[in-house]
């Protein structure tokens, strides 16, 4: 299905039969993609004495309770409301769902014992453009990260200037292939987090990031449409499912 649509006074086609799904899907398993220390998740029918609300039990529906933690254990896209004391929604804070988005791609650097993804190198990979969503892949980039156990791996993580570049060339939707924009142990002080959304002082409060999120190698870096899909929870973070279209 091709489309032709109208973005800041110029006209993008794109096919959207061809979507590309950047989310991991969640499952109840030990395999499933996991971190913050947290057991993995669970989908279970309900139990009412005898009775489970499972067909191959004999029920007429399926019926499960699933318990998760979106941050931990799923794709997700959080809210500023992530870090501030007082209650902000994710809903509240992603009103629109289509924007231009730049995939890039970067290899960490060694910065003493860590991994880091730079201002430098993610300058270098824009070369001038200025996307509403920017979407990075880490390298190595294998299948393995849909089923990754993160938990005290002390995995790469977006440096303070890095934050600030994005935030200020105008990116309003940052999505990445690891747990965390921040350090996995930093002592609480999410420097990329409170630097991409400008807290506590000048605070972006429809700018989201989106975290654990899978990017085939087949597709290439380069401009797409990103629809950033979200399920309707009141909290700061949702299960979210981000897809990518070619634009043409």
């Amino acid at each position: 299905m091709l489309a032709e649509l109208q973005h800041q006074e110029k006209t993008i086609k794109v096919d959207f039969s061809k979507p590309i799904d950047i989310s991991i899907t969640t499952t109840s398993s030990k395999e499933n993609v996991n971190a913050w220390y947290v057991n993995e998740p669970e989908i279970k029918p309900v139990k009412e004495g005898e009775w489970i609300a499972s067909v191959k039990d004999g029920a007429s529906v399926n019926f499960n309770n699933i318990y998760f933690n979106p941050h931990a254990h799923a794709t997700h896209t959080e809210s500023v409301g992530h870090i501030t004391e007082s209650f902000y929604s994710i809903n509240k804070a992603l009103k629109q769902f289509m924007f231009l988005a730049e995939v890039i791609t970067i290899a960490p650097e060694v910065q003493g014992e860590d991994m880091v993804l730079t201002k430098h190198q993610i300058k270098y990979l824009l070369n001038g453009k200025k996307p509403e969503a920017l979407v990075i892949r880490t390298m190595p980039n294998t299948k393995a990260k849909k089923s990754r156990q993160h938990s005290h791996t002390n995995w790469p993580y977006v440096t303070k200037e890095a934050a600030e570049f994005i935030k200020h060339i105008g990116v309003m939707h940052l999505l990445i292939d690891l747990p965390s924009v921040d350090k996995e142990k930093d002592d609480g002080l999410l420097i990329a987090h409170k630097t991409f959304w400008g807290y506590p002082y000048n605070i972006r409060y429809e700018a989201t990031i989106t975290e654990l999120i899978y990017v085939p190698n087949k597709v290439k870096d380069g401009s797409y449409l990103l629809n950033l899909q979200i399920a309707s929870f009141k909290n700061d973070a949702t299960p979210s499912k981000p897809v990518l279209y070619h634009i043409l």
